[in-house]
């Protein structure tokens, strides 16, 4: 049985969790990054970076890209979602929208995930999902990987947050993520140890 920063008792999985990275991470891709995991079982883990804009691309740059017309200004931030599939684009978004294609992923939040353009058409004309973020790519994990960094202390896990997925503020969002758990980053090593 795992235990979150709070020593709370958990299952071995990590679904509806946020991750959020320790100072040491060694990747470059995930430092300072936080994660909600969308899926995480005995064949792997999928997430989606909440943090990180995509560099250089606006979301009605990608619209038009996509040649969707819009009715509405839309705000939405693309995010760098992970290193995997990253010309793949999902919608994280409040069950309010849900189509042949969304998948529930948090049914007592309210959160599901939709990746077909239907999506974007309904949020491009003002009728899509009230809450909402868009990301290219995803974080993947094979079996076992994820574990093995959890074990390394790469991440921190913390129940996720409904406020804090859907938060456009994406600078301060690793450290009101750790804050969630009470952390402060000061008391924070940036090496790993072991035992």
């Amino acid at each position: 049985m795992k235990r979150t920063a709070r020593g709370k008792k958990m299952s071995g999985y990590l679904e509806r969790h946020l991750l959020v990275a320790m100072p040491g991470m060694g990747d470059p891709r995930f430092a300072r990054s936080v994660i909600y995991m969308c899926s995480h079982n005995a064949e792997g883990a999928m997430g989606l970076v909440l943090n990180k804009p995509y560099p250089g691309l606006s979301f009605p740059n990608l619209l038009r890209q996509l040649s969707i017309e819009t009715t509405v200004d839309s705000n939405i931030i693309v995010r760098s979602g992970g290193p995997v599939e990253t010309g793949r684009g999902f919608v994280l978004h409040s069950t309010d929208y849900m189509q042949p294609g969304s998948v529930p992923i948090d049914e007592r939040r309210g959160i599901g995930l939709t990746a077909t353009l239907d999506v974007l058409r309904a949020i491009a004309t003002g009728s899509g999902p009230q809450h909402r973020l868009f990301a290219l790519g995803y974080a993947g994990w094979s079996a076992g990987q994820l574990d093995t960094e959890l074990q390394q202390n790469g991440w921190l896990t913390v129940p996720a947050d409904f406020d804090l997925i859907f938060d456009s503020e994406l600078d301060s969002l690793w450290e009101r993520s750790l804050g969630a758990l009470g952390v402060r980053i000061s008391h924070l090593s940036a090496v790993a140890g072991h035992a």
